[in-house]
């Protein structure tokens, strides 16, 4: 048994989001901005919100109960349970931890994993534990169960409209419809202050917003860079890795604009990496952009739109088919790349995903950061393990368009009641379980020792609960 298990990577997927959102253009109008400040400058529509009845423990549970009974998979079958969170509601007690009180009535309590902390990077640090656990002398031939979720909310400023809120749960195994690469993962971390919860009487983050963008700039040059290094020298490639070498480009997305401006840091590295006697072939009439340094031109405008405007088409083809989740919800932190994951299988046919090559590129602040990919089998038929995994989330948009809009008042106060509340006990929370999607649980009551307690919204055939 010297051999790794083959193709190991994500057999099932689902997500779960709040059912309750705010209009971004409302809350433009309300936050007094010019018109199209979120909407455009953001590229944000609508941003999910979650009230006291639901916490980072309520969409976990959640998440997990639906994908094991989407994909009807025993409970008995997983080997492996990782959490990836920022949303920190325990100093010592994992979220991981409360998701087994799925697991005991099962009598499965041979769980290894526990919870992953990095701002929104400790999602991909739980799904590589989970991918290197499958193919570990230590593995058991049963599968692992990653959940990344968040609920991300800022205080009153510039950064409130790209909050949002969400889980993505994936299984982790042999024989996947999505397979993840190996030998091309390209990582680079530094520390720094750019985003950090060093308060921990407040969920809301300290923010430097443009120290983030320019960390997050420059973590996607070093990871593109040395991926590209990477995939050519295990591909035996004579010609340079670059932008044609995915079908897909996938980023952690903290608001859908800064995508757009991601490809085309892409393509300005490929331009740069570029021989010389091809630049007037390949990109005519830019030859003036070849002393560009990178390390000073995260802020330059006209370095930004020539060649966002060059890969414009790439951008449209590769990436714009991933953004439905963070146009919709917001920034979900360590879920937000793979709700990407999610956007891509719903929005493309099935034969355009088969047989793809997907790159993808983690970042959460302080910094860590990852670039990787993913080859989808080609296998499509309606008995295939892809088809099985994009027919389970045809319910996707169907429940975008359940969701019940909130005023930006409500909002606000919301949000007010989340701060006034955080951290409290005994409490009893007050929303509305009705607004709730049926089997979600949610939050009955904090006791006077700090201890949660959950049940499951169950809505029956004539609509009663």
């Amino acid at each position: 048994m010297g051999s790794w298990p083959e193709d190991v990577g994500i057999l099932a997927i689902e997500t779960v989001f709040p059912s309750l959102y705010v209009d971004q253009t409302e809350l433009e109008q309300y936050d007094g901005v010019s018109a199209g400040k979120y909407t455009v400058g953001l590229g944000q529509h609508k941003m999910g919100i979650c009230g006291d009845r639901e916490d980072i423990n309520s969409i976990c549970l959640t998440v997990v109960q639906n994908l094991m009974e989407h994909y009807d998979i025993k409970y008995t079958d997983i080997g492996r349970l990782e959490v990836g969170t920022e949303t920190i509601i325990d100093k010592s007690k994992s979220v991981k931890s409360v998701l087994m009180q799925l697991f005991e009535p099962h009598g499965v309590m041979d769980i290894e994993g526990i919870d992953t902390t990095n701002a929104c990077y400790g999602g991909t640090a739980a799904l590589f534990n989970a991918i290197a656990w499958v193919e570990s002398s230590d593995w058991n031939h049963r599968y692992a169960l990653v959940v990344t979720a968040d609920i991300a909310v800022y205080a009153e400023g510039p950064a409130r409209p790209t909050g949002g809120a969400g889980a993505v749960a994936m299984l982790i195994g042999p024989n996947a419809p999505l397979v993840f690469d190996r030998h091309v993962r390209a990582t680079y971390m530094r520390h720094v202050y750019d985003f950090y919860k060093p308060d921990l009487a407040s969920e809301f983050p300290k923010v430097d917003g443009k120290l983030s963008i320019e960390c997050y700039l420059n973590a996607l040059d070093t990871c593109y860079q040395l991926y590209c290094k990477r995939a050519s020298k295990r591909d035996s490639k004579e010609t340079p890795v670059d932008l044609n070498h995915f079908d897909y480009l996938l980023f952690h997305t903290p608001f859908c604009k800064l995508m757009q401006k991601s490809v085309g840091r892409l393509g300005l590295n490929d331009f740069l990496s570029t021989s010389p006697g091809l630049i007037p072939q390949l990109y005519p009439g830019l030859n003036n952009y070849r002393k560009v340094d990178l390390n000073n031109s995260y802020f330059d405008k006209d370095v930004e739109k020539t060649f966002m405007t060059t890969t414009k088409g790439s951008f449209e083809t590769k990436t714009q088919p991933t953004l439905l989740l963070a146009n919709q919800i917001g920034n979900m932190y360590t879920a937000s790349l793979y709700g990407g994951l999610v956007s891509l299988l719903i929005n493309q046919n099935i034969e355009q995903i088969a047989g793809s090559k997907i790159g993808l590129f983690s970042y959460g602040s302080g910094l860590a950061s990852t670039m990787y990919s993913i080859t989808v089998t080609k296998d499509s038929n309606d008995n295939s393990q892809l088809y099985k995994l994009i027919s389970n989330l045809k319910n996707v948009k169907t429940k975008l368009e359940q969701r019940l809009k909130i005023s930006p008042e409500k909002f606000m106060t919301m949000l007010a009641v989340r701060q006034q509340n955080y951290n409290k006990a005994p409490f009893k929370p007050i929303g509305r379980v009705e607004d709730l999607f049926p089997g979600t649980y949610y939050l009955v009551e904090i006791d006077e020792m700090y201890r949660r307690h959950y049940r499951r919204h169950i809505t029956s055939s004539n609509g009663s609960v």
